[in-house]
């Protein structure tokens, strides 16, 4: 069983959606990841290099979002999915795109989209 390195509320402004107005004003998005890590070897001998650095995580998701439009979250959600899993030490991820603003005519909280993503997938 994996253990769990988890980000939550990463806040970034990204110009992603279909409508004209999402593309030219863009909207802030907030990301959730978890990763499935083996902390073991990491735990035993206190080595950063042996686990992964949720620091550089952050970043790297920040800059997906802020990166190349797309018109779908499930888009964004597994572009934020293959950067996690590009670190080595990475097994699966959750990845839970919001959509706060999203353009809907009747009140709500929150859109999300939420993938699961392993090495085997």
């Amino acid at each position: 069983m994996l253990d769990r390195v988890s980000l939550r509320g990463l806040k970034a402004r990204g110009n992603h959606g279909v409508f004209a107005k999402e593309r030219e004003e863009g909207q802030t998005f907030v990301v959730d990841v978890v990763l499935g890590v083996d902390t073991r070897p990491a735990a035993q001998s206190d080595d950063l290099t042996l686990t992964v650095h949720y620091g550089e995580v952050a970043e790297d998701v920040v800059g997906v979002v802020q990166g190349d439009a797309v018109d779908l979250i499930e888009t964004l959600a597994q572009r934020i999915a293959d950067v996690c899993l590009a670190r080595p030490l990475v097994q699966e991820v959750e990845v839970i795109v919001h959509k706060p603003d999203a353009p809907i005519t009747v009140p709500f909280d929150d859109v999300t989209v939420t993938i699961v993503r392993g090495r085997d997938r």
